[in-house]
């Protein structure tokens, strides 16, 4: 893909949905990083169910570590891994209380020392909660990329070096929210509904899948 195709690909994400966000349900800081954490492996709908009845009794690092590790448990069991998850929560509290002042890091390296969080979540924490261009690579930005020709690459890291450098700088903000949307509702894993895609004559994939007989 090229550059004209990738910009005139942003422009028309940026016409259709101007101010995307993020589909976890968070009113702080905190809020996104827990609720990030809690989402590998699970859906934001999964996770927005369980944080819909956690924090209304515990959103801040300490009050969860009131909470303690068993309680937490009974909240997000709902959740994958949610055993491993509560351990990581509770000690990702920890060290905000012990090391930030109960308030979440800004800076990358702060942000990935954290119990469970990696790259991806730091990612989206530093962009969502924070406002920096960074690009938090998922299953579904990473299909979209080698699919569309965006930005190949054989793994997260490649692609994410890609599209952060062949993004226009204009919608760096945005662009990891259109393209977890685009990939989770249009160009879907299994069968990509392309002929419902507004980037249909952009796109580089050859196998395009084709209507169905009941549209």
């Amino acid at each position: 893909m090229n550059p004209a195709k990738r910009q005139e690909m942003f422009e028309r994400f940026r016409a259709a949905n101007p101010k995307p966000e993020t589909e976890l349900e968070y009113t702080s800081p905190f809020e996104l990083l827990i609720a990030v954490l809690l989402s590998a492996q699970a859906t934001d709908v999964g996770v927005n169910k369980a944080t819909r009845k956690l924090y209304p009794v515990a959103n801040t690092p300490q009050a969860i570590l009131d909470l303690g590790e068993e309680e937490l448990k009974t909240y997000i069991q709902t959740i994958g891994l949610y055993k491993t998850k509560a351990k990581n929560v509770i000690s990702t509290c920890r060290m905000l209380v012990e090391l930030h002042g109960g308030e979440v890091p800004r800076d990358r390296e702060s942000l990935e020392a954290l119990p469970g969080v990696g790259r991806k979540t730091a990612n989206v924490v530093m962009n969502t909660a924070f406002g920096e261009p960074t690009m938090a690579v998922d299953t579904h930005i990473f299909r979209v990329s080698n699919r569309t020709g965006l930005a190949p690459g054989k793994n997260v890291d490649i692609v994410e070096q890609k599209l952060l450098k062949f993004v226009p700088k204009e919608f760096l903000q945005d662009a990891h929210h259109w393209l977890i949307l685009h990939g989770r509702y249009t160009c879907k894993a299994r069968k990509p509904e392309c002929w419902n895609c507004m980037q249909l004559d952009l796109c580089d994939y050859r196998s395009k899948t084709p209507a169905p007989d009941n549209l």
